[in-house]
């Protein structure tokens, strides 16, 4: 994908053309008058001289279906557009305008059918909107994106007629375009707008002196009590005659990696809380990676991308700043969900051939309950030897609704002891995770985000990195 496309899809353009061998149609009002016409035969019934008042005043309706279809606008003489109000993005609403342009002379209604995918809206959107003449008329539909990547929109569809309502037009405009739907982005903006106030917060903490920030010199100033004799600066000291103290910041420009499983384990689906919508895990992950390198972005890091399948989708190297941060949206966009296993011991020796001096490496991804030990489980334990791991594992809550759930018949009574099995096995295989030196952690889809979020603010904080 070009990373130079902007996020917000650019407005499109384009004269109407007739559709159709006879681009033209009777009104409604057109039928009401022969309606009305057929009360002639009332009074025709007695006298039969009525039934060619009848057809006189069909060939007046008929006559005038033809003055108002002369009357309107030609099709060239209506321009329509479409426009976007923001960046379409996950599982986000938002509302696509459409606006009318009349270059003709009497004014028209129009009603309007957008050829949107189903991903974007159930059902395609069915609009009207009254356009005077030289004027331009608008409306707006409202899109929830329910699937990442590229969807492309097709024609739109118009009929129009004049307030007479005889005669209608039919017409199309090849509004034909391609937009990118990408990860939860107000999810990221969010998250760096929580870092923002954290590191307010930081500097007022960094007054009082307390414990657990990095070691990174950055000024000295006056002794306070409280301060650790450690971070005393006795050559200053000695100069200003004073107890001088040393302040330290947290380390900046170090590497973050995202590892991102994209396999068979990411397809289940998971109810999102607000919108009611079905996503799968991926979703989830993608959106957590994209708040945790904005973050990380933020925070001054150089933030790394793989996301991987049986093959590895996107491979970004670490790097930070504006269009960097760009091209990782993208690419997270385009991460889709593979229905075979992914081949995690190709990822990770892909990232531990790349990356040789020590990084923190979040491992999103989920594993099954084997009796033997997962191969992500693996590499993950073999990656502490260089690399400091953060393995995130997205839960399933059903297992954990019916794990806590008291059965009530015999049935029920195996469903639970089977999830409080899967369960514990999977608590087994996270607690040795961890007491190789992984934070591993299992986490639900709805905070998946925040969760690590606040667990690479915690290791930036306290210096493990």
């Amino acid at each position: 994908m070009n990373s130079s496309r902007p996020l917000v899809p650019p407005a499109v353009e384009a004269r109407a053309s007739s559709r159709g061998r006879v681009p033209f149609g009777f009104g409604s009002r057109f039928f009401v008058a022969l309606l009305l016409g057929l009360i002639w035969l009332v009074p025709a019934w007695w006298i039969p001289r009525f039934v060619a008042a009848m057809f006189i005043w069909d060939l007046f309706a008929l006559l005038a279906f033809v003055v108002d279809l002369l009357r309107l606008p030609k099709p060239s003489q209506l321009i329509i557009t479409r426009s976007w109000e923001h960046t379409p993005s996950l599982a986000t609403a938002s509302n696509v305008h459409l606006a009318v342009r009349n270059l003709g002379r009497s004014s028209i209604r129009c009603t309007l059918i957008d050829e949107t995918p189903s991903s974007l809206r159930r059902l395609p959107p069915h609009l009207s909107v009254d356009v005077p003449a030289n004027r331009q008329g608008h409306v707006q539909y409202s899109i929830l994106p329910r699937e990442r990547g590229d969807l492309r929109l097709g024609r739109l569809f118009l009929r129009y007629q004049s307030g007479l309502a005889f005669a209608e037009r039919w017409v199309v405009a090849d509004l034909v375009q391609t937009i990118c739907v990408v990860p939860d982005l107000e999810l990221a903006r969010q998250h760096a707008l929580y870092l923002i106030r954290s590191r307010q917060v930081e500097m007022e903490k960094r007054r009082r002196r307390q414990k657990g920030y990095g070691r990174e010199f950055q000024s000295l100033r006056e002794y306070r009590q409280g301060d650790e004799l450690r971070d005393i600066c006795w050559t200053a000291t000695a100069r200003r005659h004073q107890l001088t103290t040393r302040v330290f910041e947290v380390e900046r420009s170090q590497a973050v990696w995202i590892m991102l499983d994209a396999g068979r384990l990411l397809r289940a689906e998971i109810v999102q809380d607000g919108t009611g919508l079905r996503l799968p895990k991926l979703d989830y992950a993608v959106n957590a990676a994209l708040s945790l390198a904005q973050v990380a972005s933020q925070f001054g890091d150089r933030v790394g991308l793989l996301a991987y399948g049986r093959k590895v989708q996107q491979h970004v190297p670490a790097g930070r700043g504006p269009a960097h941060l760009r091209s990782l949206v993208d690419c997270l966009a385009h991460v889709r969900a593979e229905a075979s296993e992914a081949d995690h011991t190709a990822a990770a020796r892909i990232l531990l051939a790349g990356q040789s001096r020590r990084s923190l490496v979040v491992w999103i991804t989920d594993f099954a309950e084997t009796p033997t030990t997962p191969e992500v489980i693996e590499y993950a334990m073999q990656m502490t030897h260089r690399h400091l791991v953060l393995f995130a594992a997205v839960n399933q809550p059903d297992l954990n609704a019916l794990a806590s759930k008291i059965p009530e018949n015999p049935a029920e009574m195996y469903r639970h002891a089977a999830a409080l099995e899967i369960a514990q096995r999977r608590d087994l295989l996270l607690r040795g995770l961890r007491q190789r030196g992984v934070f591993a952690f299992e986490l639900v889809p709805g905070l998946l985000a925040s969760s690590i979020v606040n667990q690479y603010l915690d290791i930036k904080e306290r210096s493990l990195l």
